[in-house]
């Protein structure tokens, strides 16, 4: 069984709960390594925590949530064995896994809908990388 990892900050906690059930019902094992109710966290830390519990190896996929999705990606693209991209619907959730093989799922609370994220996520958890031209175009990543 693929295995999901999600790590998010303060501002993602009723999101993150709604797409580990996502996750469970896809079929994928999750392992959730993120804030907890009340708790208060900085994204760069939860960041941190993915990248060192999740070694990026296929078929596995991370998630990571903050309110924008902005800073947790940066923190994320930070360690070399991830390829975190911020995603606001199915279309970029799908060409990014497509395109780019990403193998993280960013997205942010604050700006995305619980129905609209969810499906961004079956869509990333679902999409292979299509590899040819872009495979040589993720090489120079």
């Amino acid at each position: 069984m693929a295995k999901l990892w999600i790590a998010n900050d303060h501002a993602a906690f009723a999101l993150k709960e709604a797409l580990i059930k996502q996750a469970q019902d896809l079929g994928w094992e999750v392992h959730d390594i993120g804030a907890q109710p009340g708790e208060s966290v900085d994204y760069p830390d939860q960041a941190k925590a993915l990248a060192q519990a999740f070694d990026g190896m296929a078929p596995d996929r991370g998630l990571l949530i903050c309110g924008t999705g902005l800073g947790i990606s940066i923190a994320a693209n930070r360690h070399s064995h991830l390829r975190a991209a911020v995603c606001h619907d199915v279309t970029s959730a799908k060409l990014t896994r497509q395109h780019n093989d990403a193998n993280v799922l960013c997205l942010g609370a604050r700006l995305i809908g619980v129905e609209t994220a969810k499906a961004a996520l079956e869509v990333f958890l679902r999409e292979g990388f299509a590899g040819g031209r872009h495979e040589l175009r993720v090489n120079k990543l």
